[in-house]
């Protein structure tokens, strides 16, 4: 890796960061990244090379169900979205 893509990558994530919760955050969308996003891109060119429809989407509302639970820097965990496509009876066990 050259230092060119080093310091590309650093200005991506972080910017001009000046607090630590920017520092915090820049590394979360870094890992998030790294993790999470380029995987699933890999996953979604297999599938529209194979012929297929891919749809992708990030959800970031944050659930009114979050407040107390998660830190406020959390816009939205793994399956927040869940509740908002197929409506919270689904989750409650109500059906």
């Amino acid at each position: 890796i050259t230092s060119e893509v080093v310091d590309r990558v650093y200005r991506e994530y972080m910017g001009d960061a000046e607090s630590p919760a920017q520092v915090r955050d820049g590394l979360l969308d870094a890992m998030g990244d790294v993790f999470f996003v380029i995987s699933a891109v890999e996953v979604a060119r297999y599938h529209r090379d194979a012929g297929n429809p891919v749809y992708f989407y990030e959800f970031q509302h944050r659930p009114s169900s979050a407040e107390g639970v998660v830190p406020a820097f959390v816009k939205a965990d793994h399956g927040a979205e869940i509740a908002f496509v197929f409506g919270k009876p689904f989750l409650a066990g109500d059906v």
